[in-house]
């Protein structure tokens, strides 16, 4: 049976993709920590059971749990034939204070989890002659975003990593692309010590970053942008010196005090 996977299915960016992908009936496995969170879900989505909704619950903190996802697909016979990676975490503060397990967790989940689970599943796209990959990413990868550094970096890994995939699976019948949104309307930012309502940037719902990433997967785009100002924001550092672009991501990304941190799924620049 074929299907998507979605990571981070439990909250915010990727809760939104469950319910977008349930209305188009596509079968579902869907990877997060919390299986009463993803059962949930199910019971709002598909309450009928349908369409066919799978449950792989893995902490991708642990290195190993991508080959529990991927033997879990196996063992159950889903061909994967997209994976959308929404699930991710985020530092806001000081990184001399970042706890170490902290930082060495966000590597592996934002990531490490990222690029073995699509190393794993990529394979068997590649013998079907089809497939597609979506990768959240955030406007926060393309420049350093002080105090909120390793955050931004994994996000511009992920950039990174997918503008490479796009291009060298562009001929066996795979879509990559990577979704780039500014401020979302999720969690992540009152437990992170961000306020949005501090800066200049409008904040979207998870809908619309869903919404473009779908589109942009169907039409094979590179980058995804959901709003024209994340477009924008992005276009300008073009014709910026890197110095100002830096004073201005700070600015961009207010938070209250230095040193405190907070983690959660789909947390976004």
């Amino acid at each position: 049976m074929s299907c998507t996977l979605i990571t981070g299915a439990s909250n915010g960016i990727g809760r939104e993709f469950v319910r977008e992908f349930a209305r188009r009936k596509s079968d579902l496995v869907l990877v997060a920590r919390s299986e009463s969170l993803l059962r949930q879900l199910i019971a709002e989505v598909s309450p009928a059971g349908s369409p066919e909704i799978h449950i792989c619950a893995e902490d991708l903190g642990d290195p190993q749990s991508p080959q529990r996802v991927y033997e879990y697909c196996a063992r159950n016979a889903l061909r994967v034939e997209l994976i959308v990676n929404c699930a991710g975490f985020g530092f806001a503060g000081g990184y001399a204070s970042m706890p170490l397990d902290e930082l060495q967790e966000m590597v592996q989940v934002n990531t490490a989890a990222m690029a073995v689970l699509v190393r794993l599943f990529i394979p068997d796209m590649i013998a079907q002659k089809k497939g597609g990959v979506i990768n959240i990413s955030s406007i926060g990868g393309f420049q350093g975003v002080p105090f909120l550094g390793l955050y931004a970096a994994t996000k511009s890994f992920i950039i990174t990593f997918s503008e490479s995939l796009h291009e060298e699976l562009s001929d066996q019948g795979i879509k990559v692309v990577v979704v780039c949104p500014g401020y979302v309307e999720t969690g992540f930012h009152a437990r992170a010590n961000q306020y949005p309502e501090h800066s200049i940037l409008p904040v979207s719902k998870p809908s619309v970053v869903v919404k473009a990433a779908i589109k942009g997967l169907y039409r094979n785009r590179l980058h995804v942008f959901p709003t024209f100002l994340d477009f924008l924001l992005v276009f300008l550092q073009r014709f910026l010196p890197r110095r100002v672009v830096l004073k201005t991501a700070a600015f961009l990304a207010p938070f209250k005090y230095k040193g405190e941190s907070s983690t959660s799924e789909n947390a976004l620049f």
